[in-house]
């Protein structure tokens, strides 16, 4: 398959504001910090309250979760959302920005990896395995903030009344960020 070029995708109006719009969000880390008392606060006590917990596990080093929050509907293009994404792991926190498209005819995820701008075509409504379900949750979370948090494989039928097809071709590609 050929990889998509910058102009191929919504006219390149969704992919330009990814590419702005994906930026990792300041600092990066934030494990604990002092409260006005001067205690330390833990991570759980940092979480914003309108967190919405995907994902929690915990190994030996202690608990790590991945939630989303802050969804934005994008003023340039009315089936693009973002939403910051809160991965928290025993040393700190990183949020990072991802951009959606909420649109029937090209559901897909923009995320940032490296120096790359990973792009997941995605089928709501379809098939849900280990491999995307992560993504799905993200993209029910910013297109259809209701639904945050739900199963996204028990969501096929309330996919097929928003007008989700559910045989849409899953895929992913990884594009430069910065093309020549």
């Amino acid at each position: 398959m050929a990889p998509l070029s910058m102009r191929s995708l919504s006219g390149g109006s969704l992919l330009g504001a990814a590419a702005l719009v994906l930026l990792p969000l300041a600092g990066g880390s934030a494990v604990a910090q002092p409260g006005p008392d001067a205690s330390f606060r833990t991570s759980a006590e940092q979480r914003p309250a309108d967190l919405v917990v995907l994902r929690r596990w915990s190994t030996m080093a202690g608990e790590s979760l991945i939630g989303v929050r802050d969804v934005k509907p994008d003023p340039r293009d009315p089936t693009a959302r973002t939403i910051v994404l809160w991965l928290e792991s025993p040393t700190g926190v990183q949020l990072v920005v991802d951009t959606l498209r909420c649109s029937p005819e090209a559901p897909m995820r923009l995320t940032l990896k490296g120096n790359n701008l990973e792009i997941r075509e995605l089928n709501p409504g379809g098939q849900i395995t280990s491999a995307n379900r992560l993504d799905h949750q993200i993209w029910w979370a910013a297109c259809y903030p209701a639904q945050a948090g739900k199963d996204p494989a028990q969501l096929a039928a309330v996919a097929r009344k928003l007008g989700y097809p559910g045989n849409l071709r899953e895929q992913q590609q990884l594009v430069p960020r910065h093309p020549r």
